[in-house]
């Protein structure tokens, strides 16, 4: 509802954000950007990555990474997916009514209550024996329960999407049933591990058994695409919190006046890997593509997930990387490059990835970037194996992402415009 048709009804005496029929959104509504309800929700996931983030650092610099690898990969998935039911229903019904308003308070109190739940959840991997989720699925449950009522305020206001709002309705109360039984019931470990797997696989699936196809719902293309953006800058963050954490000890604690050779390189290592990381993702213009691939929405949405965990994964590297400069772990130089290494060829690699099945056309020009990226990063690990000091390899990890810089503002990007041009005319 515009600002003057909300003046007009507090005139008469309503609320200013009164109750409206959540009736879907104009998919190809002109200017649509992300509201501030959306940036202040953003926020409290700001918590969430950075919590998974620092214990996944900390077990890792314990030496334990089969286990840290593990809780890493349970919470990412949970944040992401939680993330992803929000972002897509506000692109394709968010009315900013007070409930509306309402609703995404108690998502906001529900992400808290997981990100409380997080230390526990990775003490317990690295203790072994069981998983403890309660407060994990607490805050998931809060946070999905929210989510129902907002469908059923879809199926209640709009003729177009009842099935969809009802289906949405049944599945997610089914799939919170289950994870109400995975956090609180006594069962064996093995049989908590298999149901993880299968809720998990339920939660990607809810969207085809709830709208069939990607096009059932009037998500906004530009919008979405600027959503995954602004998250991506978000779970970057934890690269400079990385660097921070990396650091600290180093320029001589709180003093800060110790300003050594290996400390100077971490501040540039991480700035400039955060930095080449961002300027890669943005390369690619994913609200463009996704107006001509609407189709593959899906594929967008839930690809991103192991793109956010290469982010974040960066970071807690990063972390890892002061931890080993200030002799706070068990790991060696190889593992601690490694830890740094793994998680950004992840998050390129997937860059690429997405790149290719969105557009549905690949580009030679693309395996000889990424040959060079990984070529760099396994570099960056061999000069680690060879005695060369840390710091300096972190330094060689930091040219990674500007392999694909380079090359885009070369040649690249003559090549994606001709991709972009043929996509505009063979359409969806």
């Amino acid at each position: 509802m515009g600002n003057s048709e909300r003046s007009d009804d507090a005139g008469k005496g309503r609320v200013a954000h009164s109750l409206v029929p959540v009736t879907g959104r104009d998919p190809e509504e002109s200017g649509r950007s992300a509201t501030p309800l959306e940036l202040l929700f953003d926020l409290t996931f700001v918590v969430a990555v950075g919590t998974a983030a620092t214990h996944f650092a900390e077990m890792l610099a314990e030496g334990h990474p089969v286990e840290a690898l593990a809780a890493f990969s349970l919470a990412m998935f949970a944040i992401s997916v939680a993330w992803i039911n929000f972002s897509w229903f506000a692109s394709a019904f968010g009315t900013d009514d007070w409930l509306h308003r309402v609703l995404t308070m108690v998502q906001m109190i529900g992400v808290v209550v997981f990100s409380l739940g997080l230390p526990g959840m990775f003490h317990s991997v690295e203790v072994g024996g069981h998983l403890e989720l309660r407060m994990m699925v607490l805050g998931y449950v809060v946070m999905r329960i929210a989510m129902v009522v907002q469908w059923w305020r879809v199926a209640r206001g709009s003729r177009d999407f009842v099935s969809v709002g009802m289906a949405n309705i049944r599945w997610t109360a089914t799939a919170q049933i289950g994870w109400i039984a995975v956090g609180f019931a006594h069962l064996p470990l093995s049989v908590v591990i298999a149901a993880i797997i299968a809720l998990g696989a339920l939660e990607l699936l809810l969207p085809v058994l709830t709208q069939g196809s990607a096009g059932g719902t009037p998500w906004h293309p530009h919008h979405v695409a600027e959503r995954y953006g602004l998250f991506a800058i978000i779970t970057l963050g934890e690269g400079v919190v990385g660097t921070v954490a990396s650091s600290g000890e180093l320029f001589g604690g709180a003093v800060g006046t110790h300003w050594s050779g290996d400390a100077i390189a971490v501040v540039v290592a991480g700035v400039g890997l955060t930095f080449g990381m961002w300027w890669t993702y943005f390369l690619t213009p994913f609200g463009d593509i996704l107006v001509h691939r609407r189709r593959r929405g899906y594929l967008f949405g839930y690809g991103h997930i192991p793109l956010f965990m290469g982010i974040a994964g960066a970071g807690a590297g990063l972390h890892v990387a002061g931890l080993y400069l200030e002799h706070h772990t068990e790991l060696g130089p190889v593992p601690v490059v490694l830890s740094l290494a793994v998680p950004v060829g992840l998050y390129l690699l997937m860059v690429y990835l997405l790149h290719t099945l969105l557009l549905s056309a690949g580009d030679p020009f693309h395996l000889l970037l990424i040959s060079v990226t990984l070529a760099v990063l396994a570099v960056a690990v061999g000069l680690s194996a060879a005695g060369v000091g840390v710091a300096a390899c972190l330094l060689v990890v930091m040219l990674a992402p500007f392999v694909t810089v380079v090359g885009y503002e070369t040649i690249g990007h003559r090549h994606q415009r001709q991709m972009l041009d043929g996509l505009a005319v063979r359409g969806d």
